[in-house]
């Protein structure tokens, strides 16, 4: 691996290599408010089920899933190559994403069940009550309270005026609003975490490596009641279309917001699915809401209007975490209150944190960093 130096006030400091320079796309997207990668999502994630759900004439529930699932995988393979980065992965990064492709099997699988008996709103609003869980635990303010309170009052009315159906159908929408909890932990994890090395996983590629390992999974079960769409052209594009806009325009929206908004803060405007799924339901399904929908539709929006993300750093700490950053070699960076130094020792990275210093210079009790110390 190719190293070159660069001088700093600490002297000449080795540089390896890191992460390519962010692309004019990427920086675009960064600029982008995060809310509007969740808006894509939120109309994307019941707009592929309700196609899924007009499939389900001509191909089982199951075989359905399979086709969304190994669809999305195949274009995932395509874009991101995931293969080659899973040896970069460490043992703990790995079950990550071996429990994330478990989990977006089992999802998808349950949800097209439950859809199958249920109206897809109904379905979209209990998928949401898990992650009021998350965003009670981050409503640390009475206004984001205040939020909390009328999404999950929107949620509830667009939920009580279904409750009729079959019970499996219930236990179906249940089970996947648990393994919704759970996408929603792992992908935030995903987004916020990479694997150490050479360069950074973004959360995109972690989630490419998970959605192969979810088309694994769901072989068993999926395939053979997929086989049909293979005999005939007009449904197997038909099943891509639904992993299109099911799986992969809304997962990786959900990444890009998940990178820059808090949990809690991604949970409270998961309250915009039922809604979405409400709207979406009519347009496609023609399933024509009633007061009450329109009446938990705007309370939902009212909630999401009302949140407010808890406030950034002070501009003079950020100002100071961007000066020591500057004069910082590459590898280290200051978030939050400490600066976070990443290594690689034989393939195996490790973190090492120290204390902020309250000079403003040199981290002289930094062990096994001799280029950190003072002159």
């Amino acid at each position: 691996m190719a190293k070159s130096a660069r001088s700093s006030e600490y002297g000449p400091v080795p540089v390896t290599e890191t992460s390519p320079p962010p692309t004019r796309a990427t920086g675009a997207a960064t600029r982008l408010p995060p809310a509007s990668y969740f808006g894509v999502s939120a109309v994307f994630h019941y707009l592929g089920p309700s196609l899924a759900v007009l499939l389900f004439a001509r191909v089982s529930v199951l075989g359905v899933a399979w086709l969304r699932i190994a669809s999305a995988a195949v274009v995932f393979a395509a874009w991101r190559r995931p293969w080659r980065l899973w040896p970069r992965l460490t043992t703990r990064q790995r079950w990550v994403l071996a429990g994330l492709g478990a989990v977006l099997a089992a999802m998808n699988s349950l949800f097209y069940l439950a859809c199958d008996r249920l109206p897809l709103s109904t379905v979209g609003a209990i998928e949401f009550l898990g992650t009021v869980l998350l965003a009670v635990a981050g409503a640390r303010t009475r206004r984001n309270l205040l939020a909390l309170v009328l999404a999950v009052g929107g949620v509830a009315l667009l939920t009580d005026i279904r409750l009729a159906g079959e019970p499996a159908g219930f236990a179906f929408a249940f089970a996947n609003c648990a393994l919704f909890m759970l996408y929603v932990v792992l992908g935030h994890r995903i987004a916020n975490e990479g694997p150490a090395g050479r360069g950074q996983l973004t959360g995109i590629d972690q989630l490419a490596a998970a959605m192969l390992l979810a088309m694994i999974v769901a072989t068993p079960f999926g395939l053979a009641g997929a086989l049909p769409a293979f005999s005939h052209p007009a449904w197997l594009l038909w099943g891509a279309g639904v992993g299109l806009c099911s799986s992969v325009i809304p997962y990786v929206t959900d990444q890009l917001a998940m990178a820059r908004l808090p949990r809690a803060t991604f949970a409270l405007m998961l309250a915009l699915l039922p809604a979405a799924a409400t709207i979406i339901g009519l347009i496609v399904l023609r399933q024509v809401p009633t007061a009450a929908d329109l009446a938990g539709v705007g309370l939902v929006v009212a909630g999401v209007a009302v949140h407010r993300d808890a406030p950034a750093r002070p501009p003079a700490l950020r100002q100071e975490a961007a000066r020591h950053n500057a004069d910082l070699p590459l590898g280290v960076r200051i978030r939050g209150s400490e600066p976070t130094i990443r290594r690689s020792d034989e393939g195996s990275a490790h973190e090492v944190r120290a204390a902020w210093p309250r000079r403003t210079r040199g981290f002289p009790d930094l062990p096994g960093h001799d280029e950190l110390r003072q002159p």
